[in-house]
């Protein structure tokens, strides 16, 4: 493992720590604003607005709408899927619990996560699902299964 992959692993780490906070903070604000919707829409706004900023002090250019057009059409689900998570986090953190919403979550994400690395799906290398890869998501499903059950 090189310095740098040390480094982007700490870096996902320390993201991942942002989860239950983001999910916490977007039920709130949901409750604040009259509907569960609002607090997705809060959050999608000021995410959007976030990115603006970056796009515009980077310097980034901007797209053509031919090159918009060629991309396959499986692109724009990026955004269902965002919204999709950030409306599921603010409804069923603060019913199950940070620790019981975000260890399911995981589990869902190294999942999928093993068959699109498999398949190479959405442009990611092929990494075969092996015995240890196997091994390692029952242990990440065990951790889930600890603190669901033993709450």
């Amino acid at each position: 493992m090189t310095v740098m992959t040390v480094i982007f692993v700490v870096v996902a780490v320390c993201l991942g720590g942002l989860v239950p906070f983001q999910a916490g903070i977007n039920a709130n604000a949901g409750a604040h604003l009259g509907h569960a919707l609002w607090g997705a829409v809060t959050n999608t706004t000021v995410a959007t607005l976030a990115l603006l900023t970056a796009v515009l002090l980077s310097g980034a250019p901007a797209p053509t709408w031919r090159a918009a057009l060629a991309a396959p059409p499986w692109i724009w689900a990026g955004g269902l899927i965002g919204a999709s998570l950030v409306f599921s986090a603010l409804t069923l953190a603060p019913r199950l619990g940070a620790a019981s919403y975000v260890s399911a979550s995981i589990v869902g994400t190294v999942l999928a996560s093993m068959v699109v690395d498999h398949f190479g799906l959405v442009g990611y290398r092929v990494s075969e699902i092996t015995a240890w890869r196997l091994f390692g998501a029952g242990l990440v499903i065990a951790g889930m299964l600890v603190l669901q059950f033993h709450r």
